[in-house]
C-alpha cells in the first residue's frame, strides 16, 4: 500500500515537473509576425535555429501578408514583426504601435516574364518595361492580396505613369495568394509577374520563365524589424522581444542572414549597420 502511494506521489510530480518545464518553455518563447517571403524563401526555417542555439528562445513564426502582419501586431497578439514594406512600418511606429524600426536586410525585386519576351522588355528599366506590357496587353500576374510585393508593384504602376485600376483588363490577372502561388500562376499562363528575388531563386518550377528586368535601384526591397510596443500592450514580451531584435541587427545576426544562400546565391543582404532605423 505504502509502494503504492510512492508511486502515486512520483507520477503527480512527474506531472508537475513536466506542466512546470512546459510552462518554463512557453515563457522562453516569443512569437513573430512575418511576411510570406521569410517563411517561402526558407530564410527563418535557416536563421531562428541560429538564434534558439544561441539564447534558449523559441520562436512561434505567423507567416501572413504585410496588412495582416499589421493588424494583428496592432491587436497585440505578437511580440516582434518583420516585414518590408517600410511606409507602413513608419506609420505602425509613428501610430504608438512599434517601439522602434530598424533596418535589418534587403534584397530585390525582379520582373519575371516568358524566355519569348512577348512585350520586348528585357534589359529596360522598370517604368518602361510596365509601359510596354499594358500598351502590348501582354498577360501580367498580380498578387493581389494586399502583400508587401502586392503594394511595391503598384506603386511601379504608378511611377510608370500607369493608373493601373483604370486601365487593367483580361490581361491583368489576380492571384490573391502568396508568391509562390503567383509564380505558379505566370508559369501556368506564360505571363509577367513582380517577385522578390529570394522567392524566384526558391521558385522550381520555372517553366519557362525567366528574369527579364533586374538592377533597377526602383526595385530594392527593404526589410525592417520592430518590437511591438510593450506600452500599448503589455503582453508583450518586451525582453526576450528585444533580444531577438538586437540579435538580429547585430554582427552576428547580419552574419548569419548573408551565410544564406540557395544554390550558392545569397538571397539577403544585411544592412543593419548602415542605417539608423
Amino acid at each position: 500500500m505504502a509502494l503504492r502511494r510512492l508511486s502515486v506521489a512520483f507520477a503527480v510530480l512527474c506531472g508537475l515537473a513536466v506542466g512546470i518545464a512546459a510552462s518554463f518553455a512557453e515563457d522562453r518563447a516569443i512569437v513573430l509576425a512575418s511576411t510570406t517571403s521569410t517563411q517561402d524563401s526558407g530564410l527563418l526555417d535557416y536563421l531562428l535555429p541560429i538564434f534558439t542555439a544561441k539564447t534558449g528562445i523559441d520562436v512561434i513564426v505567423i507567416a501572413r501578408r504585410a496588412d495582416e502582419v499589421l493588424d494583428g501586431a496592432r491587436r497585440g497578439e505578437v511580440d516582434v514583426v518583420l516585414m518590408h514594406a517600410r511606409p507602413q512600418e513608419e506609420k505602425f511606429v509613428a501610430d504608438g504601435f512599434g517601439a522602434k524600426r530598424f533596418d535589418v536586410m534587403y534584397n530585390d525585386y525582379v520582373l519575371i516574364g516568358p524566355k519569348s519576351d512577348p512585350a520586348g522588355v528585357k534589359g529596360k528599366d522598370i517604368a518602361t518595361a510596365l509601359k510596354a506590357i499594358e500598351a502590348k496587353g501582354a498577360p501580367f500576374v498580380t498578387r493581389g492580396d494586399r502583400s508587401g510585393t502586392h503594394a511595391a508593384e503598384l506603386a511601379l504602376w504608378i511611377v510608370a505613369g500607369i493608373d493601373i485600376a483604370s486601365v487593367k483588363g483580361a490581361w491583368y490577372r489576380e492571384a490573391g495568394q502568396g508568391m509562390v502561388a503567383a509564380l505558379d500562376a505566370a508559369r501556368a499562363s506564360n505571363a509577367y509577374v513582380l517577385s522578390d528575388r529570394g522567392s524566384w531563386i526558391s521558385f522550381k518550377e520555372r517553366g519557362d520563365l525567366d528574369i527579364v528586368v533586374e538592377g533597377d535601384k526602383r526595385l530594392l526591397n527593404q526589410y525592417g524589424v520592430m518590437l511591438v510596443n510593450p506600452e500599448k500592450h503589455p503582453n508583450v514580451k518586451k525582453e526576450l522581444g528585444q533580444i531577438f531584435v538586437d540579435w538580429l541587427i547585430s554582427p552576428e545576426g547580419q552574419m548569419a542572414i548573408a551565410g544564406y544562400k540557395v544554390d550558392g546565391q545569397q538571397l539577403f543582404f544585411p544592412n543593419a549597420a548602415k542605417s539608423g532605423g
